[in-house]
């Protein structure tokens, strides 16, 4: 079965100015390969190489350096925002580009070992029960940046209040359907909808421990970097 795939890259990156007044944010390179590089591969690695990316910070540098994909191993769409329009409002715009049902969406800002391929058979449920839960997302460790984290996971699910707490990884699996009710071209964020979607209790999620950044200044960028350059000595 066809199963869409989204890196979300329209964002301005504020925190990761001065550098993304000059360069998308995606394009920062780590290790010597943009972010947005390394997830294209990690996707089309594991199945997912029909891949929608939304652009509108520097639109054109970004459509520029990663054109249709084939490089990467990776058949890319385009969705093009005047203005970022948060998560929700990116994906509910960029839904002609994907086929109907699950699509696993994640951001061009993040690294990390997940192998994207457990999220496949996810999907694949997702697809053949309507009675499964409609989002599973990835849930890491919570970073010192965000120490109360988002939600916690309790038999496999998302439930608003508990402990631990754990932090949204910027990677999950969404029935696109969910999105279709929402305006196009419209700033819509995605924290609201995934507290409702999860007082509904369509949300499911795993806890992922293994390396997982987000890219979110210079001085991440910097030490990521550093870090990847020390292991290859």
């Amino acid at each position: 079965m066809a199963i869409g795939a989204m890196i979300l890259a329209a964002g301005r990156g504020e925190r990761m100015r001065p550098l993304s007044d000059a360069c998308p944010k995606p394009l920062l390179a780590v290790g010597g390969e943009p972010l947005i590089v390394r997830q294209l591969r990690a996707l089309a690695r594991a199945g997912f190489a029909d891949v929608a990316i939304n652009a509108s910070h520097l639109a054109e540098r970004l459509v520029e350096a990663i054109g249709d994909g084939a490089r990467f191993g990776a058949r890319v769409r385009w969705s093009r925002e005047d203005t970022p329009l948060e998560a929700a409002g990116g994906i509910a715009t960029a839904l002609p580009l994907l086929p109907p049902g699950p699509a696993l969406v994640v951001s061009g800002d993040v690294w990390t070992g997940y192998d994207y391929s457990r999220l496949r058979p996810v999907a694949e449920a997702m697809a053949a029960n309507a009675a499964a839960p409609r989002v599973h997302l990835v849930m890491v460790p919570n970073p010192a940046y965000h120490p109360r984290g988002d939600f916690a996971l309790r038999d496999a699910r998302l439930v608003p209040d508990g402990e631990p707490r754990l932090t949204y990884g910027n990677i999950g699996v969404y029935d696109t359907a969910l999105f279709a009710a929402l305006p196009r071209h419209a700033r819509i964020a995605l924290g609201p909808l995934l507290r409702e979607w999860i007082g509904r209790g369509l949300v499911a999620g795993e806890r992922y421990d293994g390396p997982w950044e987000n890219v979110g200044t210079p001085d991440d960028l910097a030490r990521l970097d550093a870090a990847l350059k020390e292991d290859r000595r």
